[in-house]
């Protein structure tokens, strides 16, 4: 396979998301302080595991009314507006973190912070969707996956450095990369919300993005996949966001508080640097696969990667750790975007990417909380083998969904197998 052949889908892009890609690298770079919130909770504002995995509970439950919200609001108001205005409030109440004195507020502010850049995603979502077909739909997604770990490998590096000496410094500069991300959106990218001509045009269309008429659940019980996706996905996520939770408080009671950060740091490093180095690759080797056998493959890699943790004593199984369920990383993150793109409605767009970011982020929720109780009786290496199995069941279940999709003969020239 020739290096052209590789990257020559992502030069056929449309304008627009070459600056949202941009801007997503930009914000990126800044993305400091939820990476490292866990530390934060138990070094900086002084709570055990348990309390903090409450605050991490309470900030993925406040994402829940927000990406029902941003998804409402994405298909009336329109995608760009949803995007400027929230994560313009989302920065604002970092900058407000960065000149407090007593941290104590800090995790007030960070789930509201969170609250309003929750709004945010249904919006990014849908834009990508009206901006693609099926056709270069999978470029798009892989081009902005890759900015945005373009960004956090670079961010991830100084993050790592800032926490111990300079924790203002980490809200501080988050802000400010997301109001220029903020910028950039603003200027160079234009509103890209269906026009009603377009929608009563997308009744007349053939296949799983054909436009429907009434509301959110009413279109969702005409395309059931999507719910047994989102549902399984919740799972998928429940072991991925132990990385962002159980895997620092690991590093951080092998390594101790200054080596543990860095050591954190470095990891985020690699995940994003395996993601930069291998995410076209990956897409050019696994073209012909199914989306929903890439997503099922992928809990193949999350099991294997989240599992070997159990046995982690060392820097070096702690990364090759990383670069294996960062691998699952990459199937997960660019396949289900696809997946889910190519059944959504042209009229439901930002609303379906709600429901998706809802129901899939239950795992997110509530991920941390019952690690945190685990932890707190046992041990965090305890956590591992029950990832494990989770992982290995999910992707059982995403298989055999894709093999009841080809007995349904659910295909259309929209919808890719």
């Amino acid at each position: 396979m020739k290096f052209q052949d590789i990257i020559e889908p992502y030069s056929k892009l449309p304008r627009s998301v070459y600056f949202i890609f941009i801007a997503r690298v930009v914000n990126c770079i800044g993305n400091f302080v939820f990476p490292f919130l866990t530390l934060l909770l138990t070094v900086k504002v002084g709570m055990d595991e348990k309390q903090a995995g409450y605050i991490l509970f309470i900030c993925a439950a406040v994402q829940g009314p927000g990406v029902l919200l941003g998804g409402k609001l994405a298909d009336h108001i329109g995608r760009k507006k949803v995007m400027v205005i929230f994560m313009s409030l989302a920065a604002a109440c970092l900058v407000v973190c960065g000149f407090i004195a007593n941290l104590s507020y800090v995790p007030q502010l960070l789930i509201l912070s969170n609250f309003f850049s929750s709004l945010v995603g249904p919006a990014s979502g849908a834009m990508i969707n009206d901006l693609t077909v099926s056709k270069n739909r999978q470029a798009a997604f892989s081009l902005i996956y890759l900015g945005i770990n373009l960004g956090t490998a670079i961010g991830s590096i100084v993050a790592g450095y800032l926490f111990y000496n300079h924790i203002k410094l980490l809200f501080l500069g988050d802000a400010a990369t997301t109001f220029i991300a903020v910028f950039l959106l603003a200027v160079f990218v234009n509103e890209t919300k269906p026009s009603a001509k377009q929608i009563k045009e997308g009744f007349k269309m053939d296949g799983a993005e054909r436009a429907e008429e009434g509301g959110l659940i009413s279109a969702l019980f005409k395309r059931p996949e999507l719910i047994m996706f989102a549902l399984v996905s919740a799972i998928y996520s429940f072991v991925y966001v132990q990385s962002h939770f159980s895997l620092p408080i690991q590093t951080k009671e092998i390594f101790g508080l200054i080596e543990g950060p860095r050591l954190l740091g470095m990891l985020n490093t690699i995940n994003c640097l395996v993601v930069i180095t291998m995410t076209t690759l990956i897409t050019a080797l696994t073209k012909k696969i199914r989306d929903i056998f890439k997503v099922s493959l992928a809990g193949i890699f999350f099991a294997l990667g989240f599992g070997m943790l159990y046995f982690a004593k060392g820097y070096f199984v702690f990364a090759f750790s990383t670069i294996i369920w960062t691998i699952g990383e990459i199937l997960n993150a660019i396949s289900s975007s696809v997946y889910l793109a190519n059944r959504t409605p042209i009229s439901h767009r930002g609303r379906f990417n709600s429901f998706i970011l809802l129901v899939s982020g239950m795992g997110q929720a509530v991920g941390p909380m019952i690690a945190g109780q685990l932890i707190s009786r046992t041990s965090v290496e305890n956590i591992w083998p029950i990832s494990f199995m989770l992982a290995v069941g999910s992707a059982i279940l995403m298989f055999l969904l894709g093999k009841f999709e080809r007995v349904q003969h659910f295909k259309d020239e929209t919808v890719k197998y």
